[in-house]
């Protein structure tokens, strides 16, 4: 079938029939005439200490969540399955990064059971190290078990983690220990990044000098060489937890109690310590990702993300085990050490839901479809993209090249102060492709005006949202005020998520991107996101980023930097062609200037393309802190 963006694209009916949810308007309409009651159905499937007084405590702008209950997420991740047949069932796959395409599979694996015994021993260790309740556990690594097994542990004792990136410099980890005031820092001693080998540990050791409150640094030997012990505060993971006993009580906290701290980097100043809950993020996790990827006991979810980010938090770790499900975790990047390794690792292990970024389909989709075809990849049921708007050229492709055409893509609009799941499909709706649907039910989210009145279908506004939801951020950590400032006042009485969208005739939400990455020619707001989906609709395009440059007379001129799909060469006339696609597709005023074709795009190891170093090196200005870029 020949597919494009406009049209609705249905899904099968087994999918509609294996769905929770077959009726997406009833349940929203009724999700929405009584939100409170709709989580506290979800709520009561979790298990609590202590129940509720109260299931929502709104001062605005203050969300609070099952006020007066006692509960842990681990208690929900973990404990709550110890006695049920899960014990025993797989909780979590790990395959580290091969060295070569040679190379046998290095895979760790922990059923539920031993998933518990390893974060009990962790947790008694951090408590020997005399770690408390509310006590800030700092975590720099890579995707290993040692991360996940430190994140839960934490949380099991009642302290607080931030995990950090581990593709970020000694400056950026230095500013978040001593913004949270941490006590304690897990990280390797390096790790293997493709080709190279990162030396993270140096990056801990700089970042601590002068540090007051960084009581012990705990290295997990990755490098498997013994290396990583620089100062008397450091100990090796084996050290520490081969004494201690794999049994360890769960602390109960308050459901309003923080969980963890992740910062998030604002347009300007220091990042943001966005602080979350235990209760009513719980709860908010396990319900998207139960209701949006149809989650069943024998699923192997796979969710491509860094616990650096929010995604890793909410849908590699939290979620997947809280919802009792098998969750995969590959070390690696999606084109080490081959192209092919995603495919592989899906037909090897049975993938059921994948979610990925938008930015990894688009750079796969430049090798063409061959290397796909010596893949079944008949484990998959449902696709998920986050990150980032997905153009529809690259929705089609994953539809019709990763899914066969039979996997709908749960296209997932949400951010790291939401936690959870927003503006999202759920499997038995129609789908147009590059829209992310509509709101997840219990949530009210709108596109308006800078005065807050709603704008007319699809015309590009502000997207916020009405009313406040379980996994809403408590605050930012030690700063109030930023909190008000960034959320709640430029369009008061709402969440201000920061995005721009547009809303079409039917309802579907089009997320067009960051407000701060609209190009203004002329007086008119262009999303670099709407200009760049422009470009690589065109057959012969793998990549695109666009760029606003200063103009004396329209304002900004737009440039715009091309990824080639592979074999093609790039020349005058080509460039000809795409100025002509971008005038027919948005207008005149969209028409760039100049047009470089390149062979590579400045990109976070996540795959978010950095459009401020191209436009930095293009302006010839500083390009400031690029320790997150992958090359």
């Amino acid at each position: 079938m020949i597919y494009n963006q406009f049209m609705l694209i249905n899904p099968d009916p087994v999918i509609v029939g294996e769905s929770f949810v077959k009726d997406y308007d009833a349940l929203y309409k009724e999700s929405i005439a009584n939100p409170e009651a709709f989580w506290e159905k979800l709520a009561k499937e979790l298990s609590w200490d202590k129940p509720w007084d109260k299931v929502l405590d709104w001062q605005y702008p203050y969300a609070r969540w099952f006020v007066g209950a006692k509960t842990n997420i681990v208690a929900n991740a973990i404990d709550r399955h110890l006695s049920t047949p899960a014990a025993d069932k797989v909780a979590m796959i790990w395959v580290a990064q091969p060295t070569d395409s040679a190379q046998k599979d290095e895979v760790v694996t922990y059923t539920y059971k031993q998933l518990n015994e390893q974060v009990s021993k962790f947790a008694n260790g951090l408590k020997s190290l005399g770690v408390k309740k509310g006590d800030k556990v700092m975590i720099y690594m890579p995707r290993v078990p040692e991360q996940f097994i430190a994140m839960l542990a934490s949380l099991k004792i009642g302290a607080v983690h931030s995990v950090v990136y581990s593709g970020f410099s000694a400056t950026a980890l230095k500013t978040r220990v001593t913004d949270a005031s941490a006590k304690v820092l897990v990280c390797t001693n390096g790790y293997p990044y493709g080709k190279k080998t990162v030396d993270s540990k140096a990056n801990v050791d700089e970042a601590l000098k002068d540090n007051k409150t960084i009581e012990h640094v705990i290295v997990v030997d990755r490098l498997k060489n013994g290396s990583g012990k620089t100062t008397p505060r450091d100990m090796f993971w084996s050290e520490l937890v081969e004494k201690q006993s794999p049994e360890c009580p769960t602390e109960m906290v308050e459901a309003t109690d923080p969980a963890f701290i992740l910062y998030t980097s604002g347009t300007t100043g220091t990042p943001k310590g966005v602080v979350h809950a235990h209760g009513g993020y719980m709860v908010g996790i396990y319900a998207t990702l139960k209701l949006v990827f149809n989650i069943k006991p024998d699923d192997v979810f796979w969710c491509t993300a860094d616990a650096g980010w929010i995604t890793g938090h909410s849908y590699i770790l939290y979620s997947p085990l809280i919802n009792g499900v098998t969750t995969f975790i590959y070390e690696g990047t999606p084109t080490y050490p081959d192209i092919e390794i995603w495919w592989k690792l899906i037909d090897n292990y049975k993938i059921t839901k994948f979610y990925t970024a938008p930015t990894a389909v688009r750079s796969l989709m430049k090798f063409g479809e061959e290397p796909l075809k010596k893949y079944r990849l008949s484990s998959l049921k449902i696709l998920g993209s986050v990150g980032e708007p997905i153009n529809p050229e690259a929705w089609l492709w994953f539809y019709k090249y990763v899914g066969h055409e039979k996997c709908p893509i749960m296209d997932t609009w949400w951010q790291t102060e939401t936690g959870m799941h927003m503006i999202t499909p759920v499997p038995s709706v129609g789908l147009k492709p590059g829209s992310a649907f509509k709101p997840f039910f219990g949530i009210e989210a709108d596109v308006v005006d800078e005065k807050g009145n709603k704008v007319p279908p699809n015309t590009q506004g502000y997207l916020i949202i009405k009313k406040p939801w379980p996994a809403m951020l408590l605050d930012v950590y030690n700063n109030s005020k930023r909190y008000h400032e960034t959320y709640f006042e430029k369009i008061p009485d709402v969440y201000f998520s920061g995005d721009s969208a547009k809303i079409d005739e039917d309802g579907y939400f089009w997320i067009v991107g960051r407000n701060d990455d609209v190009i203004k020619v002329s007086g008119h707001r262009l999303g670099s996101a709407e200009l760049e989906s422009a470009f690589v609709s065109h057959p012969k395009v793998a990549e695109a980023a666009v760029i606003g440059k200063p103009d004396d007379v329209k304002g900004e001129s737009i440039k715009a930097f091309i990824i080639l799909k592979q074999g093609i060469t790039g020349d005058d006339v080509l460039k000809d062609e795409l100025k002509q696609l971008v005038r027919k597709e948005i207008g005149p005023i969209a028409t760039p200037d100049a047009i470089d074709f390149v062979d590579k795009l400045p990109k976070t190891r996540s795959g978010k393309i950095m459009r401020r170093v191209l436009k930095a090196q293009e302006l010839g200005q500083p390009v400031g802190d690029v320790s997150t870029l992958e090359d």
